[in-house]
């Protein structure tokens, strides 16, 4: 296989208050996040494999048997607790190395644009091994912010949530990202062994494992993305709101 994605989605989805788990909110027309997200995958990927909280999992898996379509494989796996998107991404889920690269998307990014996504895969694909993709645009205010070298590196990331103080305007994620997977494991267990828990979350983050990646070598491509909207997840009820009236737009 070439690609598989992980979709880690086991969060409570607090601050957007929907009785169902975040994924499978309803966006429009019957359509769920997930169906949004699953969509834009399939021609991309061999696989998709979601993390979901052990609540949400019966209601995922009734969802798809219900609305399922199409020939892709799809799987799910439990995130018992909630330590964090590392956790998720690397926890109890056996087969998530078997392809020869990986695409996480976080589970409420429903808008970052299928030409993202093949830019980002023809790119990773050409580039040497080990290596890191990230699609970037330029933010206002980022609540993620990417911070590179004069020469493109990257050497820091800032993350609002942990009380970072990010510029006014500076470079931030569509929560997207591409890995090769030879060797994947071996160094997110090295990083984890000098891993500092975030300041505020007490959660081993998943972005500073980028960092640590570029440090021992990783290369790392930068695909900018023009849309600024394809940065904007679905965490409150204004992005719900957003996105409802941008999509019944689209399909009216």
């Amino acid at each position: 296989m070439k690609f598989s994605a992980i979709i880690p989605a086991a969060g409570k989805g607090s601050r957007l208050g929907e009785d169902v788990p975040k994924l499978l909110v309803e966006v429009v027309d019957g359509l769920t996040i997930w169906d949004f997200l699953r969509s834009k995958l399939e021609p991309f990927v061999d696989n998709i494999h979601a993390v979901v909280s052990p609540s949400g999992l019966p209601l995922f898996i009734q969802h798809n048997e219900k609305n399922g379509k199409g020939m892709l494989c799809v799987t799910a796996s439990v995130q018992e607790v909630p330590r964090g998107m590392g956790d998720a991404i690397f926890g109890d889920y056996p087969a998530r190395f078997e392809a020869e690269n990986i695409l996480i998307m976080w589970g409420d990014q429903l808008h970052v644009s299928s030409e993202t996504i093949r830019k980002c895969i023809e790119a990773h694909l050409a580039s040497p091994r080990p290596c890191c993709t990230l699609p970037l645009v330029t933010a206002k205010n980022p609540y993620v912010e990417y911070v590179m070298s004069p020469e493109g590196q990257l050497v820091n990331i800032l993350q609002s949530r942990e009380g970072d103080v990010c510029h006014p305007t500076g470079f931030s994620d569509v929560g997207t990202f591409l890995l090769s997977t030879e060797g994947l494991d071996e160094v997110w267990k090295e990083y984890l062994a000098s891993a500092e828990s975030g300041k505020l979350t007490n959660e081993i983050n998943f972005l500073p494992f980028l960092v640590f990646l570029a440090k021992k070598g990783w290369h790392y491509n930068q695909v900018l993305v023009a849309d600024p909207d394809e940065n904007r997840g679905i965490n409150t009820q204004d992005d719900l709101k957003f996105f409802r009236d941008l999509y019944r737009s689209k399909v009216g």
